[in-house]
């Protein structure tokens, strides 16, 4: 079942708790900072979606970060994937050098993720990797790595902590289920 426009949010299923989503992400911090204890990090954030699980995220690191975003859709203002990935808006910083990780709010079929990874690599960083927030491992078309896996979801349409649906729904502080 999707919403239809103006659904009230109060009407969206929880599927993750916003609690849960705190703890998994203070779990992830450390994680991160227990492969790269005192080197820098870098994290570049996949807009729109990216930015809340980022914002949470980069308050539970230790030491230095920094952080940049990019914009790729392959969405337009459906629920499944077109298979087109088109970077909207590149990084405002170089990454030769840097220990970069990609911060993700979903990884779906992989190609988003994968066009992105290979974009990155080309720039010379130290080291490169993965942090999504919901992975849905059933809908892969395209094996990607990803380092860092807040929860593993069913193919589920899913809203809210940054994930929309045409636009609407980010501003949740839970995971909502859609359909």
């Amino acid at each position: 079942m999707l919403p239809s426009d103006g659904m009230p949010t109060a009407l969206i299923p929880v599927f993750i708790p916003a609690e849960a989503l705190k703890h998994r992400i203070a779990e992830l911090a450390k994680e991160i900072r227990g492969d790269v204890p005192n080197d820098d990090l870098h994290f570049v954030c996949v807009l729109k979606g990216g930015v809340l699980f980022l914002a949470d995220l980069i308050r539970e690191m230790e030491g230095t970060v920094t952080m940049d975003f990019m914009a790729l859709s392959s969405y337009g203002s459906g629920t499944t994937s077109s298979g087109e990935v088109r970077l909207v808006k590149d990084l405002d910083y170089g990454l030769e050098g840097r220990n970069v990780i990609i911060v993700e709010d979903i990884v779906d079929t992989g190609l988003t993720l994968h066009y992105l990874q290979e974009i990155l690599r080309a720039r010379n960083p130290r080291s490169l990797r993965t942090a999504c927030l919901l992975s849905k491992p059933s809908r892969r078309k395209i094996d990607v790595s990803v380092d860092y896996i807040g929860f593993t979801i069913e193919d589920r349409f899913v809203v809210g902590y940054g994930l929309d649906y045409s636009e609407q729904y980010r501003n949740l502080p839970y995971i909502g289920a859609l359909q």
